[in-house]
């Protein structure tokens, strides 16, 4: 369904589709031949339509856009369920591609999408004229506190230890296109991620705040992972963050190229790469179409 606002005089009427990667859900919306909410009212409005059980409900909401750049072929633009706009979504850029081909807004089965992160480059799986299954580059890492940002002494911080409301939890941290801590747990299956989360993703050490996984490693090619998304709070899975912990993994030694990531909503492949003296990756995995919508909201 191609997203636009239904002119009634007022444009209170949103078109829109609803998607999904493993259970990390998205409202995705078209403003590639229009803005339909207006700049200064994203935030006000992102936050209204994913407020559960009183709108659409969502992690987040999707807008797809014009390039701003020569070489991409689409904008991606994505906001988090508390109205912030992020750099950069795994799950999230999986869904806006099947969103973009298979309502014809860009009819390639290799796409250049623009970020804030960067130019992400996405191989699509077609089956019956429809995306079904995806291949993204993330690019590449960084593991500079500079870069999270993280205010530390530390040049970079790996399995190091962090103070957070009177106890030293040892943790990595990453920017693959938006900041991430990975916690590599031995008592996995009872961390108490509610508190813990949100306690290291407002931590005074992350100015921009961050997103925290825990993980457990089951062996050097498979793990298992929760997430506390910075933004939006415990969701099902996480792209960005999925990356992040085998790089992070693989880093240290625990883990070696290709991983498969089980998460609560359901697994992912990352393919580690080298590339100039970087470290990047590849993130596979579906993504789905639960219903495409119109809702009402004063604009």
């Amino acid at each position: 369904m191609k997203n636009n606002s239904l002119d009634d005089g007022k444009k209170d009427f949103i078109l829109f589709s609803k998607m999904h990667g493993l259970g990390n859900d998205y409202i995705v919306i078209d403003e590639t031949d229009e803005e339909i909410i207006p700049e200064e009212k994203k935030g006000e409005i992102v936050k209204t339509l994913c407020r559960r059980g009183f709108s659409v409900g969502a992690d987040g909401v999707i807008f797809a856009s014009p390039a701003t750049l020569q070489d991409a072929d689409i904008q991606f633009r994505i906001f988090n369920s508390d109205g912030s706009e992020s750099e950069m979504c795994g799950n999230g850029i999986r869904c806006f591609s099947k969103f973009v081909y298979d309502n014809g807004i860009v009819r390639k089965d290799k796409i250049r999408v623009e970020t804030i992160a960067g130019i992400k480059k996405v191989d699509l799986i077609v089956e019956n004229g429809k995306v079904a299954f995806s291949k993204v580059d993330m690019g590449t890492s960084t593991f500079k506190t500079s870069k999270i940002p993280m205010i530390s002494d530390e040049d970079e911080f790996l399995d190091d230890e962090l103070l957070v409301e009177g106890k030293l939890i040892n943790m990595s941290v990453v920017n693959v296109g938006n900041p991430h801590a990975v916690i590599f747990s031995p008592d996995f299956d009872n961390v108490p991620l509610e508190t813990l989360g949100p306690a290291i993703e407002t931590h005074e050490a992350f100015p921009q705040k961050i997103n925290v996984h825990f993980v457990d490693i089951l062996n050097k090619n498979e793990i298992r992972m929760i997430t506390w998304e910075r933004g939006a709070g415990i969701t099902f899975a996480c792209g960005t963050g999925a990356t992040s912990c085998a790089l992070v993994g693989f880093r240290l030694g625990k883990l070696e190229t290709n991983v498969l990531v089980h998460l609560p909503g359901g697994d992912l492949n990352i393919e580690i790469y080298e590339k100039n003296g970087w470290l990047g990756a590849f993130m596979s995995g579906d993504s789905v179409l639960v219903y495409d919508g119109v809702i009402e909201i004063k604009i």
